[in-house]
């Protein structure tokens, strides 16, 4: 068995949180409302690719030695990870569990809201969750939804709470109008898109942050920059872009379904990158990337809603870089 890796950063609520974690995201389920899921779903049954997410999360538990999972009701396999860490053995106290609540209950309201953190609990198997997060700041709703969390942290069933995909807009509308300060915001980081000013914003207010796409693609792979920098290191471009998250002080949750992968991709902390490599790794972020990501913000921050389609009260200026 793999030897667990357990170096952890500690949140502004004192909370030890670990430095990389697995992601469950399309691991044995693909959401229906997944940008590319009729792709990935051709794609699966044409490779093959039939395990479950129960196998692969014990996997990545057990021979893996991953010990933080990140989870959401979005990715609808919670009760398969639950499952598995029911098989895995592994003490509730030496795992790190986080999940995130999706637009449609955000948008329902502050007891819809309730109601799926009671799911994950049930499914997950455990009468406390690490990290609770807001998916996306539904507009107009997210702040009640936060509010919710926060009640349900005095209960003692959430100990830390967290933001996904917020903006400095968003996190300033929230920290006006509530009581207890988010101390994760998880967003997508990588060398294609270091969005310097945002993220220099949240460490500036004691944010964590968490890299969801620390990974980019499969074509990030063949990236001749990312390509050379593995060459001249001896690594992988994996181990690259994984290095380049946690160099940054980035949480770093890197996803797949096979063990070899699992293991090479959290191999990330016996070497380091230099000032030449990390300047040429920041360079890849350019405009178009920054126009993607508001493109995604304004399209998720109402997805599976009634908003969706509009752009009811979704902000236009957001701070993109």
């Amino acid at each position: 068995m793999a030897k667990s890796f357990r170096s952890t950063v500690r949140l502004a609520d004192g909370t030890l949180h670990p430095v990389v974690g697995f992601g469950t995201y399309k691991v044995g389920y693909i959401p229906a409302s997944a940008s590319s899921a009729a792709a990935d779903v051709a794609k699966a049954k044409r490779e093959g690719k039939t395990e479950t997410a129960a196998s692969i999360v014990e996997k990545a538990i057990t021979q893996a030695g991953y010990r933080f999972l990140d989870c959401a009701q979005f990715y609808g396999n919670e009760a398969q990870v639950g499952d598995a860490i029911r098989a895995s053995g592994v003490p509730r106290s030496d795992l790190f569990l986080a999940s995130k609540v999706w637009c449609d209950n955000i948008y329902a309201g502050p007891e819809a809201v309730r109601a799926q953190v009671e799911k994950t609990l049930s499914e997950l198997g455990t009468d406390y969750i690490d990290l609770y997060m807001i998916h996306w700041p539904v507009p107009g709703k997210h702040i009640a939804a936060y509010k919710m969390l926060e009640e349900m942290q005095r209960e003692k069933k959430i100990k830390s709470i967290g933001l996904s995909n917020y903006t400095i807009e968003d996190f300033e509308e929230l920290v006006a109008a509530t009581d207890v300060l988010p101390v994760v915001n998880q967003i997508e980081i990588n060398p294609f898109l270091f969005r310097r000013k945002t993220i220099d914003y949240f460490k500036s207010k004691g944010v964590v942050l968490q890299a969801y796409r620390a990974l980019r693609n499969g074509a990030a792979f063949q990236d001749p920059t990312i390509v050379r920098i593995a060459t001249k290191h001896g690594r992988t471009p994996a181990q690259i872009l994984g290095r380049f998250c946690v160099q940054n002080d980035i949480v770093y949750i890197p996803k797949s379904i096979r063990l070899d992968r699992m293991i090479e991709n959290k191999a990330v902390f016996d070497f380091c990158l230099d000032d030449a490599d990390m300047d040429d790794l920041y360079a890849l972020t350019c405009d178009e990337n920054l126009e993607t990501f508001r493109k995604l913000y304004v399209k998720c921050v109402v997805r599976d809603t009634p908003m969706q389609g509009t752009l009811e009260s979704i902000k236009t200026e957001i701070t993109l870089n």
